[in-house]
């Protein structure tokens, strides 16, 4: 008879748990500063009880949440150790005293982390250093020929076509192609100059010698802020920096895309090449979207031929490119995992057959649940016309504890404190922190919090979605309010 009591009072301790959480839920929706916006929750523990849940069906735009769905699918499809590939190869023959009559070709395998100055990739020079140890391995001293980017292996567009034109000059719109190189970012050094003058601008790195660059900027007035934006595409060579920054900013560092990623890592190893000894007679070159070889004059020079490959360099593990990609919410990153999985699928890396590929490891991994919930434009999450429910999301988190890839992809969830969550819930106690694992997502009027809380010993105990759209309060105020509701699940 006192068990009988006691797992009743149990029952009504969890029913008052799960009760006093929705309150919570539907009392900080009603107020501001989620009052008017599209509020979205669902928590569920693992066994598929509802503990709160508020229009958890809706669609709503998830921003970087998506890279959930980016990267758990590549885990699960690609496995947790796949690499990327990196291939050197040569055109043409190699006579008796070491000199190659043809072209060298770097052909690229989709790796993201080429050049690029992160905690996981290969030092450029390092990785440069491997790439001539191949060309002395086949007998190659000397090049009568060019360096060429080969980008080849990823068809269709370098952006998105759903991405806002504005972004796509930004450093977090950058591009994605097969051969790429520090991420397909460039940086500049700008400060203001006189009101009403033009900023002052000057490039940092890497190098593009081939661009045509016009400053259009203006200098604005005091609390003007920062409006600047870079103004390129993949079909010339040319470029403006357009908008205007403040008179009363101090100088900074700002980030922007760079269209030619094959060309700019073929001219960083031609110029080491050239500065460690090596003699080459023609100069760097990529190639076209017609299949054509071109210089830094960007004049198409004769049809690109297929390379004989010598040599295979590989990116990090994906289980570590995962982790950089969920903590520092690296677009880059996430474009570069779903053109893979596209390519892997049907050697077709154009996003339509990305997104083929991507539904197809998710219905694969959900079984029969819908997939009615999402609609996936792109990998990173940077379109708005993604689209998916909280209910979707949680049915997914729950499917990946399943995976081979779950260990993976909960280690590459961050805790608050880390990477772009480093100010949500700051005075809550490490030892709940530690049992936190969860992604946001952020874009202008979009809050998202995603993830797992975790028992005591580290495995997960309740799923989470939180999703806010429409919002007009700042992301600060909006996090510390699902900040409280995160906290509130412990």
């Amino acid at each position: 008879m006192r068990k009988i009591l006691f797992a009743g009072a149990l029952l009504a301790c969890l029913g008052m748990q799960a009760q006093t959480l929705q309150q919570k839920v539907d009392r900080a929706a009603a107020r501001e500063p989620l009052a008017g916006a599209v509020v979205g929750v669902m928590v569920q523990d693992m066994d598929g009880r509802v503990l709160a849940e508020r229009e958890s069906g809706r669609r709503m735009v998830p921003a970087s949440n998506l890279k959930l769905i980016t990267t758990g699918t590549a885990l699960h499809a690609l496995g947790p150790a796949f690499r990327f590939e990196t291939g050197i190869g040569y055109t043409g023959t190699v006579d008796g005293d070491g000199t190659l009559h043809g072209d060298v070709y770097i052909v690229g395998g989709g790796d993201p982390t080429i050049g690029v100055a992160d905690s996981i990739a290969v030092k450029a020079d390092a990785l440069f250093w491997r790439w001539k140890t191949m060309l002395k391995d086949a007998g190659i001293s000397r090049i009568d020929g060019r360096i060429i980017g080969d980008g080849r292996a990823f068809e269709g567009h370098l952006e998105n076509q759903s991405w806002s034109y504005d972004d796509t000059g930004t450093y977090y719109g950058a591009g994605c192609n097969a051969l790429s190189f520090y991420g397909n970012a460039v940086d500049y050094n700008v400060a203001a100059g006189v009101e009403g003058g033009p900023v002052k601008v000057t490039q940092r790195y890497p190098e593009t010698p081939w661009m045509h660059f016009g400053n259009l900027t203006v200098t604005g007035p005091k609390g003007s802020g920062n409006s600047l934006y870079l103004y390129t595409t993949d079909l010339a060579p040319f470029a403006e920096m357009r908008g205007t920054f403040a008179v009363d900013r101090k100088p900074k560092m700002e980030h922007f895309a760079n269209k030619y990623g094959a060309l700019t890592c073929a001219y960083y190893f031609w110029q080491n090449l050239r500065a460690t000894g090596w003699e080459i007679s023609g100069g760097y070159a990529d190639i076209d979207r017609g299949g054509y070889v071109r210089g830094s004059d960007f004049v198409p020079a004769y049809k690109a031929g297929t390379p004989r490959v010598i040599g295979t360099s590989y990116s990090p593990v994906l289980s570590k490119i995962v982790r950089e990609t969920n903590v520092r919410s690296d677009n880059f990153y996430a474009e570069a995992l779903v053109r893979q999985m596209g390519e892997r699928a049907s050697g077709i890396a154009v996003y339509d057959s990305c997104r083929v590929a991507v539904y197809d490891v998710l219905q694969g991994l959900m079984g029969t649940a819908s997939l009615d919930g999402l609609r996936l434009e792109d990998g990173s999450g940077l379109s708005r016309m993604n689209t998916l429910s909280p209910q979707f999301m949680a049915a997914f988190l729950r499917a990946m504890t399943r995976s081979r890839g779950f260990d993976a992809f909960l280690e590459s969830l961050p805790k608050p404190g880390e990477g772009t969550l480093s100010g949500l819930l700051p005075k809550l106690p490490k030892e709940q922190r530690e049992r936190l694992r969860l992604k946001s997502g952020s874009m202008d009027g979009v809050l998202c919090y995603s993830g797992y809380l975790l028992d005591e010993e580290g495995k997960p105990a309740r799923i989470f979605s939180l999703m806010v759209n429409g919002a007009t309060a700042k992301t600060a105020v909006l996090r510390d309010t699902l900040g409280s509701l995160i906290e509130a699940m412990f």
